[in-house]
């Protein structure tokens, strides 16, 4: 009988899984999401290229899925270094940075009004919603100034504001029966302008929040022409 002890088989070990398999994080996503920022600020990627592949960055389950959204543009095998968190921006507008009179008003009454596209936004513009509804849009605008105020008033009507993903937004007011919300957003970039949203909603809705896919192209090259 050979009583020699013979060397134990270790046991099998699981299966490991590709770093492509693993399930992308929201890490992963603002990761892959700031690569595609760049890409459209430096105009390697039109804005319908980029609105494409933000969808397909929020659709992905995987690692793996992930990575063909940004296999031809540089950085993408960088190690990932987070910018500089600039901190978050001020609630109110600097004193002396808003005028008091408004350089638009914009009026709904029983009506519609709708600001949109490539407009120059004032430093400051009011709104009024009675029985109406005034629309906002300032994802495509033209910042010339690094704080914007928007001062909105709705009666049983309907104020909305969208504004591009890579600037600040504050918003203060109140809701009598009614809805006032604003989607708090900070910039990465510290000189990126600020909307403030202040306002009541009586019966109303007074909404403000960034647009998906939206950004101020060439943001340092804008800031320097209009800021100086």
């Amino acid at each position: 009988m050979d009583l020699q002890k013979r060397p134990s088989q270790p046991a099998p070990s699981a299966p490991v899984a590709e770093p492509t398999d693993l399930r992308a994080s929201d890490a992963d996503r603002d990761r892959i999401a700031d690569i595609l920022r760049e890409a459209l600020a430096e105009g390697r990627l039109d804005a319908e290229e980029h609105a494409e592949r933000i969808d397909g960055v929020y659709r992905a389950k995987t690692v793996g899925e992930l990575e063909p959204l940004v296999r031809d543009l540089p950085g993408t095998h960088a190690p990932h270094r987070p910018a500089p968190d600039p901190g978050p921006a001020p609630s109110r507008p600097a004193p002396g940075t808003v005028p008091a009179v408004a350089d638009e008003n914009l009026v709904a009454v029983l009506s519609s009004t709708t600001r949109k596209g490539r407009w120059r936004v004032g430093r400051r513009t009011h709104a009024y919603a009675i029985f109406g509804n005034v629309e906002i849009d300032l994802s495509e605008a033209i910042f010339e100034y690094p704080q914007v105020y928007i001062k909105a008033v709705s009666v049983f009507g309907n104020v909305e504001i969208s504004v591009p993903e890579n600037i600040s937004l504050r918003g203060s007011g109140a809701g009598v029966l009614g809805n006032f919300e604003v989607d708090t957003l900070d910039a990465r970039e510290p000189e990126a302008p600020v909307v403030y949203v202040d306002g009541v909603a009586v019966l109303g809705n007074i909404e403000a929040k960034p647009k998906r896919g939206k950004l101020i192209q060439n943001l340092e090259k804008h800031l320097r022409k209009h800021l100086g």
